[in-house]
């Protein structure tokens, strides 16, 4: 599998961009998203996925890797291929279909083209309680940015705790104690809470 490739940019348009890998060219196909992304570079990196049929090898480009993760989500679902997942990205931000499927908004997803009201319905049912639960623990990694936290988050982690229920706990123990902890103590105060 090829996880990225990293070069210049020979050529760009809105569907696809060849990158010039040491002399290698690879022609990825990408979403609008990530064509506004890299429209003014003329180096830069894509995350890549490598999509294989009967008939073809695909190479899709994108200038995120929540936008990858997402495609990859898109095309585990029954009747959403990977030119569809592309549409999708290139109608809608990866936030923005993200938000709709978590809000079972199927009618905002049918408004893409190739997504009709049956497929909208099927993203929503098949992937709501999984980008939900990404949606939680983007929100929780975010809130522990504080150097004193990431040490805390390590250290319980390194514990054989799940980050999910360290970063719960951290954020706890910081609500409750308003003056900045020690990083020792916040670990401890962390650990009764779990």
């Amino acid at each position: 599998m090829i996880a990225f490739v990293k070069g210049k940019f020979i050529f760009k348009n809105p569907a696809q961009v060849i990158v010039d890998v040491n002399g290698v060219g690879y022609e990825c196909q990408v979403s609008l998203h990530t064509y506004s992304a890299i429209s003014n570079k003329e180096n830069g990196q894509l995350f890549t996925y490598l999509h294989i049929t009967e008939n073809n090898q695909t190479l899709y480009g994108f200038f995120e890797l929540s936008e990858k993760e997402l495609f990859i989500q898109l095309i585990s679902v029954s009747g959403v291929g990977a030119a569809t997942a592309r549409m999708m990205l290139s109608g809608m931000k990866p936030d923005e279909i993200i938000k709709a499927i978590v809000q079972s908004n199927a009618r905002l997803l049918e408004s893409i083209k190739g997504i009709g009201r049956k497929t909208g319905e099927r993203l929503v049912l098949e992937l709501k309680d999984k980008l939900s639960k990404n949606l939680q623990e983007t929100v929780l990694t975010a809130s522990v940015t504080n150097k004193v936290e990431n040490d805390a988050l390590n250290a319980l982690i390194s514990l054989g705790i799940p980050r999910q229920n360290a970063e719960k706990a951290i954020k706890n123990v910081i609500d409750v104690n308003e003056s900045s902890l020690q990083l020792e103590d916040l670990v401890k105060k962390a650990l009764k809470n779990i």
